[in-house]
């Protein structure tokens, strides 16, 4: 399978591209800074500058039209405005989705808990801009005719992954290392089961791929 990753240079994505790599799969890395580049090639991917903010849909298209199934794990990243959780987290990811849907590609986006549920309007500090941006794109995704899964974690640690998880297809809030929320992803891309599914992801006490074969086998 030929995966292309928005946002390679990301700590989830490096993770993840270093996992299909090391799979098998072909991995495309598209990343804005050409700075990034032999790190992401580290990971066993091709990096491919393209900016999700700048370039076109039809630039986004050229860069991934090889990929068989396309990954959202880019973001505005720490420190960054509400301007700019808008111009990537939300309209990036739908960009990328309407570049990939010529061939109707396989889309698999990396959101949050509390995108379920985002703050009102009149909330403007910056991570209430930033779910509302996650719920924005996940709408779209949701909306569209494509095979799609949504990965909804809590918050974020840089910690040694475990392989021991907890997802529900309902939210709930906890801790979860990047390793295993990349492990997750690198499972749902080959699982079709995965297809029209959102899922929560944290930190639990049971293996990964067991929690995950349950609830993917559930109607």
């Amino acid at each position: 399978m030929v995966v292309a990753i928005a946002g390679a240079h990301g700590k989830i994505a490096m993770r993840l591209a270093a996992r299909l790599a090391a799979r098998g799969d072909s991995v495309i890395g598209l990343i804005r800074n050409p700075d990034h580049a032999t790190e992401v090639q580290a990971t066993g991917a091709e990096p491919v500058v393209c900016d999700l903010e700048q370039a076109s849909v039809e630039e986004i298209a050229g860069a991934v039209r090889r990929a068989d199934a396309v990954v959202f794990a880019a973001g505005a990243g720490p420190g960054s405005g509400a301007e700019r959780k808008l111009a990537m987290d939300r309209d990036g990811a739908i960009k990328l989705l309407d570049a990939t849907a010529e061939g109707a590609t396989p889309y698999v986006i990396v959101s949050s808990v509390g995108a379920e549920n985002p703050p009102p309007e009149e909330d403007d500090d910056v991570f209430s801009v930033y779910l509302r941006a996650k719920a924005g794109a996940d709408a779209a995704v949701e909306a569209s005719d494509r095979d799609w899964t949504i990965v909804r974690p809590g918050r974020l640690t840089d910690e040694p992954g475990t392989g021991r998880v907890r997802i529900d297809t309902t939210p709930f809030r906890g801790d979860v290392p990047r390793d295993d929320v990349a492990e997750v992803l690198a499972a749902v891309l080959h699982d079709p089961r995965a297809n029209h599914r959102i899922l929560y992801v944290n930190g639990g006490e049971d293996p990964l791929e067991d929690v995950l074969a349950h609830v993917l086998a559930a109607d």
